[in-house]
């Protein structure tokens, strides 16, 4: 059974896991070193009520995590969150993403966000298809942005305006 709740610091070893694995395998980040777990705990700590880290739960295992961060320092940005989303590597394709990714976005819209935004990879059609399944449109490409695996990405920049 699946169960998704507000992640806990107990929970940030297997984020940083989850995490790591994406480091080394994907270009869902763009981040190239694994993170360590200070560093990630000092990134969770940034998280609030409105700011929010999930994770999804499979009989008592995180299977995958999902946070609305900030988009930026400035004020004038307050109401715009960004979002990540990350499935344990054993557990794709199961609805995983799509269950946090739905909680994810109901939070949002509780928490008072105006829209929330999300940079995905050029390549990475099923997290696309998730985002727009949960309202989200292509709003812009930035062309070769990202540097990994020995070349330059494309990242889509989606957004969600709650209504």
């Amino acid at each position: 059974m699946l169960r998704i709740r507000p992640a806990l610091e107990k929970d940030v070893n297997v984020i940083t896991d989850i995490y790591n694995d994406a480091v080394l395998h994907t270009t869902a980040t763009f981040d190239n070193e694994e993170r360590t777990y200070l560093e990630r705990l000092e990134w969770f700590r940034k998280h609030d009520e409105k700011y929010i880290v999930l994770v999804a739960e499979v009989e008592g295992v995180v299977a995958g995590w999902s946070a609305l961060s900030r988009w930026s320092d400035r004020a004038g940005y307050d109401a715009l969150g960004e979002t990540a989303l990350y499935v344990h590597k054993d557990f794709r394709g199961r609805g995983i993403g799509g269950q946090l990714m739905e909680v994810l976005v109901l939070s949002g819209e509780k928490a008072g966000f105006h829209s929330l935004v999300a940079r995905i990879t050029s390549g990475n059609e099923p997290s696309i298809h998730l985002h727009e399944r949960m309202g989200f449109q292509i709003i812009g490409t930035l062309r070769e942005a990202g540097f990994k695996f020995g070349r330059f990405h494309d990242v889509h920049l989606l957004q969600k305006v709650y209504s």
